[in-house]
């Protein structure tokens, strides 16, 4: 296996340290602070581990509260908030020098049948005729030391945007985006490992989607992005080592503040999972 996904595989395996308390070990991806997906991820793995096996994750909500620390381990305590015929919820806290640094609340169901529709893909290239998003940026003549540096970073997921000049540009442009994605090797089949792995990924590009329409190069010394709160709707199985369509778009800034909403489908055209993530934009001097 690809040597940094099996990091993130052991990252995602939090050691249990009492019946609800876990620790999960900080990897630096190039932020000042701990990645919010890794804390996503880590968070889903600890609530997972306290439901009964027939019940999966169908919603997630979460609040960033302080920076992580990428030098320290995170602890993650979990509430058993309840457990009934067919849903159980779970409320998990993560803590870094005896301060919360995030909070997360998650709802499991059984498997039941019901009603079914969807929002339909939008028809793209497929993943196969785009480039390696990072490898074009390493590539390239025009793109600042600062951002080739970024994305020099080896990552467990690739990406393939559909127009990788759009999320490489300083000039305006549309508030979306879309890009293909997967694991960079194959996961065990195991469903929670690729929800948790889901999660970790699924905080990617959201907050720079919000700044498209400003012309704001990417990163930028001067700007500040950063996690306020995350939601996901898991509605469908998914396979994260197989290609998915991320498509994200931003409806509003405002306050300093960034919404973006992001919508991921597998490559059959079912919508396997929705996103939603408000976060700070703010100029610092």
């Amino acid at each position: 296996m690809n040597a940094v996904l099996a990091d993130l595989i052991h990252v995602l395996q939090l050691e249990q340290l009492e019946i609800n308390l876990f620790r999960g070990a900080s990897r630096d991806l190039g932020f000042p602070q701990v990645f919010g997906g890794q804390v996503l991820g880590q968070s889903l793995t600890a609530a997972s581990a306290t439901v009964a096996s027939d019940r999966s994750v169908h919603s997630l909500h979460a609040y960033f509260l302080l920076p992580g620390d990428v030098t320290a381990p995170i602890i993650y305590e979990v509430d058993r908030s309840r457990d009934g015929g067919s849903f159980s919820s779970r409320r998990v806290v993560a803590i870094q020098h005896g301060q919360p640094i995030f909070h997360m609340s998650a709802s499991f169901q059984v498997s039941q049948q019901g009603l079914e529709h969807q929002s339909m893909m939008p028809v793209v290239p497929a993943p196969d005729t785009l480039p390696d998003l990072h490898q074009l940026v390493a590539q390239s003549t025009d793109v600042p030391a600062e951002l080739k540096r970024w994305f020099q970073i080896p990552l467990p997921v690739e990406f393939r945007a559909v127009s990788a000049e759009q999320l490489m540009s300083s000039h305006p442009s549309e508030a979306s985006t879309q890009f293909w994605f997967r694991a960079v090797d194959r996961l065990p089949d195991e469903a929670v490992l690729h929800r948790s792995v889901l999660a970790y990924a699924s905080d990617f590009y959201l907050l720079r989607t919000s700044t498209q329409p400003h012309g704001i190069p990417f990163p930028n010394a001067h700007l500040r992005l950063a996690s306020i709160d995350h939601a996901m709707w898991f509605h469908r199985p998914l396979r994260v080592d197989e290609w998915l369509l991320y498509c994200i778009d931003s409806p509003s800034a405002s306050g300093a503040r960034g919404l973006s909403r992001g919508a991921i489908y597998d490559q059959t055209g079912a919508l396997v999972a929705s996103v939603a993530q408000e976060g700070l934009i703010r100029y610092t001097s």
